[in-house]
């Protein structure tokens, strides 16, 4: 038996337990528990991780895609572009501000946005462009910046997969007009519970983010318009600030791991994950490509390993959102949902634990005509 956990999250937080336990000592005795001088400094720690301006701290990643949309005035009448292969919360923070999602399909090999199919789906209502930088790839973001300047549009970086990701030497959350991150925990930054954040240089955006996750206050019992609460606990805040200064060394393993995959599998009849140049990715997940793949999957949990699927639906196909009528517009979006299989990532993976894993892919792959095994 491998023994391989899809995501060991022991192995990460075992060795931050005191770090982690005096942060929450920290907070217990200041008394404070909701947006405070824990969720500031958070907000201006990660802002200079990702080389912006500023950052607007709260309680998820949905909850930052839905602040950035409102924040930008974008609701009833408008329509957002985006893409159908990712969680379902991008398309869902569309529909909770009023607007229409409009999902366009993704580059066969790399799973984000194609940015060649964007300009046919802008009509006179598009306001913004969300690309998903899905599974830690950042997308084309060059072309995508150019076709959203050309036709006046905002662009909103989910990023809820790719922190600390690059695109040609700019991380992540400094491409856009706004960025998106989740804290949830098994993130490559996460948290003890929800969290989420929202970057951006616009310091007017900013400002009406801030308002908006607190009820609209500008401040105590002062409400210029009505707003929300999607504030974060100073507990969820603290606990991140511990783990940021890692992150830049997570990620690091986790090239490492995904390089230790790429030359285990070479030569198997799977598709593994590419990053074309000038990306840089941070392998949230290692998503590879095989044929019969719930036999496959089946055969890796009887051998220990274990293994994700992300994500079996598209968002177009989920009843919630069959009243798009796209069923089968989305050519490579439906192709690959059958396929694709999540294999064990996280930082402290061995090299022996993604052997152990490779061995196991190849005993379950189909057998393919004149091969011997």
């Amino acid at each position: 038996m491998a023994d391989v956990p899809l995501v060991d999250m022991q192995a990460r937080l075992r060795p931050l337990r005191a770090d982690l336990i005096a942060a929450y000592e920290r907070v217990l005795d200041r008394g404070v528990f909701v947006m405070g001088p824990e969720a500031e400094a958070l907000e201006a720690e990660f802002a200079a991780y990702c080389g912006t301006a500023h950052a607007v701290a709260v309680n998820s990643g949905t909850a930052a895609l839905q602040l950035a949309l409102l924040a930008m005035d974008i609701g009833p009448g408008d329509e957002v572009i985006t893409v159908s292969h990712t969680f379902i919360a991008t398309v869902e923070a569309i529909s909770a501000v009023g607007a229409t999602p409009v999902l366009v399909d993704i580059e066969r090999g790399t799973y984000v946005m194609d940015a060649g199919k964007i300009e046919a789906a802008i009509t006179p209502r598009t306001r913004a462009i969300i690309p998903v930088h899905l599974y830690g790839l950042p997308s084309d973001m060059e072309r995508v910046a150019t076709i959203a300047r050309t036709h006046g549009l905002r662009v909103i970086e989910d990023a809820c997969q790719a922190h600390g990701a690059r695109y040609r030497g700019r991380r992540t959350g400094a491409l856009g007009d706004a960025a998106c991150f989740s804290f949830y925990p098994a993130k490559n930054l996460g948290t003890v519970g929800e969290g989420g954040i929202v970057v951006t240089d616009d310091a007017a955006l900013a400002g009406r983010a801030r308002r908006l996750r607190s009820h609209g206050e500008v401040r105590r019992y002062v409400h210029d318009e009505p707003g929300w609460n999607l504030r974060l606990s100073e507990i969820l805040a603290a606990a991140v600030r511990v783990q940021l200064p890692h992150l830049d060394a997570w990620n690091r393993q986790r090239r490492q791991a995904a390089a230790w995959y790429d030359e285990a599998l070479a030569g198997l009849p799977v598709q593994v994950p590419s990053a074309p140049e000038g990306r840089e990715h941070v392998y949230h997940l290692y998503v590879v490509e095989v044929d019969e793949r719930e036999r496959v999957r089946a055969v890796l949990d009887e051998r220990g390993v274990g293994t994700g699927i992300h994500y079996p639906v598209p968002v177009h196909q989920q009843r919630a959102y069959g009243r798009l009528g796209l069923d089968g517009a989305l050519p490579v979006t439906e192709s690959i949902a059958p396929r694709i299989l999540s294999l064990p990532m996280f930082p402290e993976i061995t090299r022996d634990q993604v052997q152990a894993v490779a061995a196991a892919l190849e005993a379950a792959l189909p057998v393919r005509a004149g091969a011997v095994r």
